[in-house]
């Protein structure tokens, strides 16, 4: 199965909450209305250097894919 490489995410339980899913290393589920993130991966001490690199770069990308959502949802 090929999986996009984000994926929005809601549950009724935290209804305020909207979730990304990042499908690709590093795999992560980050929160939007709080920017908490739940990583998927265990990193090793060579891992957490190309994560530090990475991070900023793939949050800033699932918030860019869930604006571009919402206004596909809005058109």
């Amino acid at each position: 199965m090929e999986l996009p490489k984000f994926i929005l995410g809601d549950n009724t339980d935290l209804p305020n909450a909207i979730f990304v899913i990042h499908t690709e290393f590093p795999r992560f589920i980050i929160n939007l209305e709080n920017d908490e993130i739940e990583w998927l991966e265990d990193f090793d001490q060579h891992d957490e250097k190309e994560l530090v690199n990475e991070t900023e770069i793939v949050i800033r990308e699932a918030s860019e894919f869930y604006d571009r959502e919402v206004s596909r949802y809005n058109d």
